[in-house]
């Protein structure tokens, strides 16, 4: 995870902005109260972490990519940024009360180990809140259309919610709550299926630049097959009724709240 994020640490902030429903939805479902301690892990370059910080707590925040921590520390004084592995945390333990951890579980090479991690460095009764997708989800992204490859290999690299579960219940927690979130024309983080109803937004390279799918896994005949026939189907309007037969009920993302036992 460390090189692909120094690759789009820069400009990452340009199109990775705090997205005020994501913010209020894990800041919720951590229950966050004064003078207690919380974690970010995979901060990236600490958005999300400056903002929640404001709900009050004391802030740490840890990522694998120094680039990243960078951009982060200067944000913010007062959060506690350090330059750790999630698998290999350097807190002592029982130190947190609560953990957030936002689009990032999938560039683990495997979920136990740094969930059994964090549930050493969390307080028994503490929240955990995840942000991710599971493949069922992704499945039902118009974006598979167009970039077909892509998505095939991301899809196989994002854990599904049995796995999820799995983890978390070897790593001493216990499942509290689910909720689906549902992409809206008005979010502000662009992250992959963030263009759900705005689909020039791929079109732009500062917005691919900031999504790490297509970094990884999109080869550049891929990438000018898919764009051109993106470009195609927006002008011609076609885009519309392909985007509609996409629809899904089951949420384009997935908040996964577990709490220590």
């Amino acid at each position: 995870m460390e090189a692909i994020y120094d690759k789009i640490s820069e400009g990452y902030d340009t199109t990775r902005k705090v997205d005020p429903e994501i913010l209020s939805t894990l800041s919720q479902l951590l229950g966050i109260e004064a003078g207690k301690n919380y974690l970010d892990i995979a901060c990236g370059t600490g958005n999300y972490t400056n903002c929640i910080s404001r709900f009050g707590g004391n802030w740490f925040a840890c990522d694998g990519s120094e680039k990243m921590l960078s951009e982060a520390r200067l944000k913010s004084s007062d959060i506690k940024w350090e330059k750790s592995d999630a698998a290999d945390l350097g807190y002592d333990t029982d130190f947190f009360d609560g953990a957030i951890c936002s689009l990032a579980i999938h560039h683990f090479s495997d979920l136990t180990r740094p969930f059994c991690e964090i549930s050493r460095v969390l307080k028994a009764g503490s929240n955990f809140v995840i942000l991710t997708s599971t493949p069922a989800q992704m499945q039902g992204y118009w974006l598979n259309r167009y970039f077909p490859v892509m998505m095939e290999k991301s899809c196989k690299q994002m854990p599904g919610l049995e796995v999820v579960e799995s983890a978390l219940l070897k790593a001493n927690f216990t499942i509290k709550t689910t909720v689906p979130f549902f992409i809206t024309p008005g979010l502000k983080d662009f992250f992959l299926y963030s263009g759900k109803q705005r689909p020039e937004m791929y079109l732009s390279n500062n917005v691919r630049n900031g999504i790490s799918s297509f970094h990884n896994f999109c080869s550049q005949s891929e990438l000018d097959q898919g764009l051109e026939d993106l470009q195609r189907d927006i002008t011609s309007g076609d885009i519309k009724s392909i985007m509609e037969s996409y629809e899904s009920k089951n949420g384009d993302y997935l908040f996964i709240c577990a709490t220590t036992r």
